[in-house]
């Protein structure tokens, strides 16, 4: 029979592989994501160390923070060493992370597509439903309000125009960009999305309402009307 190998605990490694002495020395900048995450849960299981079973579980999720994002507390409980407090932990991390690029984004001006899809993703990236936004905006393209104005299934989200320029009116914003997610991850426009941007655009002239892009995201990419001239 073969020796079992124990684990090594973290308290008896050395100091510059600890994540919390290697933050208190190098910077938070020197530690990875599955060290920082390694914080949070303190501990591992039998078998792994808090930052094995921390670098595991990122691997499961291709090593992306987005992808974790979406787990659920029941999801994250299946791992061995990972009960409801730590898994609590991490989802209030993923949530504050969330409500800081919020706050960032929140009073910005919007000087193209980059900044609209900045302004976006913190509403709609980590979503498995298809949810529908606009963004609406002053006379010198200042972000004044978001608006989730529909959500639906996997695929669609239905969208009423009324209620786009209702927000537009109540918020007295001249200029609004459309924006929805696509669970799929492809950003590649549908007719339906082409047909409803134009429908979009067409009233918004009556009303002097200027529709300035349409954003589609998907994988953390996005797609943009007005840079492929599509508007």
């Amino acid at each position: 029979m073969g020796t079992c190998q124990k684990k090594i605990s973290i308290k008896n490694w050395s100091e510059d592989d600890r994540p919390r002495e290697k933050m208190i020395a190098k910077g938070r900048e020197s530690l990875s994501d599955a060290e920082l995450i390694a914080i949070l849960i303190n501990s591992g299981n039998s078998s792994e160390s808090a930052v094995e079973l921390s670098r595991r579980i990122l691997g499961d999720k291709s090593n992306r923070l987005t992808a974790l994002s979406r787990m659920s507390i029941k999801e994250m409980t299946s791992y061995k060493g990972i009960g409801a407090a730590k898994a609590i932990s991490i989802v209030a991390a993923l949530e504050l992370g969330r409500r800081l690029r919020t706050e960032t984004f929140e009073q910005k001006s919007i000087h193209g597509s980059e900044d609209a899809y900045e302004l976006l993703i913190k509403h709609i990236s980590d979503l498995t439903h298809e949810q529908f936004w606009i963004l609406l905006l002053d006379s010198a393209n200042h972000h004044v309000k978001s608006e989730k104005i529909s959500e639906g299934g996997l695929d669609s989200a239905v969208v009423d125009t009324r209620i786009i320029f209702g927000k537009a009116i109540e918020n007295k914003a001249v200029a609004i960009i459309l924006g929805h997610n696509h669970p799929s991850g492809s950003i590649t426009p549908s007719e339906k999305d082409k047909k409803l941007t134009h429908t979009v655009i067409k009233a918004g002239e009556i009303l002097n309402i200027k529709i300035l892009d349409h954003i589609i995201i998907g994988n953390n990419k996005y797609f943009s009307f007005a840079d492929e001239g599509l508007l």
